[in-house]
C-alpha cells in the first residue's frame, strides 16, 4: 500500500518527527522501537472528530498532515496509516494488512477490515529471528512497543499480550490482556490497499449502531498503562489506576489537553458544542444503564 502512495512532504515529515521528539536516522530495531513508543505516547487514539462533525477520510497523507501540524490523532486507519507513511519515508520496508478487532465471540467475517495492521521488515536478529515486526499504534490500549512476529506471550506493562500464528504463517491473532478494551484481533499477511478499509470506515464513523458514533473517546498509551476517556468518564488502567467523571465542560476540555495532548482550539464553537453535548449525553446514558443493572441485581 505505502509504495503506491505519494511521498511524505519533507516539511510534514519534519513536523511529524518534531511532535514525536525524535531525529531521523537509518532503520534499525532501536530506532523503530523509539518511533513506535513515542507515537503511542504522544499521538492519541481518538474518535472525537466523529462527534465534532469533522468527517475525516482515511488517506494516510491527510492523516499525517493532521498529526504533524494540527496536533490530532485518530483511530487505526489514521494512526497506522500515517505511521506507515512516516516509516516508509525513513527507509523502512512497511506492509499494510487487513485486520479485524473482535469481542468475546471471536474472529468473524463481519469484523474483517475494521482494523489496519502494519508489519515492518528488518534484518533477522536475536529479538526477531524472522526480522518481521508487528507494529500497531491503532489499538488504543494495547501495544506500547513493536512486537517480533513470533508466537508467544509478550509483557508490556500492565498487560500480557499473546501472538498466535497459523501453521503456514499467513494468519495471525493477537489476544489482549483481560483488562484491555477488546478481546483480540486477527489479521492476514496478504498486502492490503486503502480500498480494503473504505466500507468499514464508513460504517464505523457514520452508523448509529457504531460504538465510535455513540460515545466519544480517546486513549493514550505509555510504558506503565493507559489513560482513557469515554464520554465524561476519565480512567487510568495500570500504574496510578483511577476513575472519575469530569462533568464540568471547561474541566473536561482541559483534561483532554493535559492527559491526551488534544488541544481542540481549532474547532469551531459549534463543533465544540456538538462534541460536548455528545459526551454528556453518552455519560447520562451510561449512568442510566448502570442504574438499571443495579436495580436488576
Amino acid at each position: 500500500m505505502f509504495a503506491q502512495l505519494p511521498r511524505l512532504d519533507a516539511g510534514v515529515r519534519q513536523a511529524y518527527l518534531d511532535r514525536l521528539g525524535v531525529a531521523p536516522e537509518a532503520p534499525s530495531e532501536q530506532a523503530l522501537r523509539l518511533l513506535v513508543r513515542r507515537h503511542a505516547e504522544r499521538v492519541p487514539y481518538e474518535t472525537l472528530w466523529i462527534q465534532a462533525g469533522e468527517g475525516w477520510g482515511i488517506d494516510p497523507v491527510e492523516s499525517a498532515e493532521r498529526i504533524a501540524r494540527h496536533g490530532r490523532g485518530g483511530y487505526c486507519y489514521h494512526l497506522n496509516g500515517a505511521l506507515g507513511l512516516l516509516l516508509t519515508s525513513l527507509g523502512y520496508a512497511v506492509h499494510a494488512h487487513v485486520g479485524g478487532v473482535h469481542g468475546p465471540e471471536g474472529p468473524s467475517p463481519s469484523s474483517r477490515g475494521n482494523h489496519l495492521v502494519l508489519t515492518v521488515d528488518l534484518a533477522p536478529s536475536e529479538a526477531s529471528p524472522t526480522g518481521v515486526w508487528y507494529v500497531d499504534t491503532g489499538l488504543g490500549d494495547a501495544l506500547h512497543d513493536p512486537l517480533p512476529l513470533v508466537s508467544g506471550t509478550h509483557r508490556q506493562p500492565p498487560f500480557d499480550l499473546t501472538l498466535e500464528g497459523s501453521p503456514d504463517g499467513t494468519r495471525w491473532h493477537l489476544v489482549h490482556d483481560p483488562r484491555g478494551g477488546f478481546k483480540g484481533m486477527t489479521w492476514d499477511m496478504a498486502e492490503a490497499g486503502l480500498d480494503d478499509f473504505a466500507q468499514q470506515h464508513q460504517r464505523l464513523s457514520t452508523s448509529p449502531e457504531s460504538g465510535f458514533v455513540q460515545v466519544p473517546m480517546a486513549e493514550r498509551r505509555d510504558a506503565t498503562g493507559v489513560d482513557v476517556v469515554r464520554g465524561l468518564l476519565m480512567s487510568r488502567i495500570g500504574e496510578g489506576a483511577r476513575s472519575e467523571a469530569v462533568t464540568d465542560r471547561d474541566a473536561w476540555f482541559d483534561a483532554l489537553a493535559q492527559l491526551f495532548g488534544l488541544r481542540l482550539d481549532r474547532l469551531e464553537p459549534e463543533a465544540r458544542d456538538r462534541l460536548w453535548t455528545s459526551a454528556a449525553t453518552a455519560h447520562q446514558r451510561w449512568l442510566e444503564e448502570q442504574g438499571s443493572r443495579d436495580t436488576e441485581a
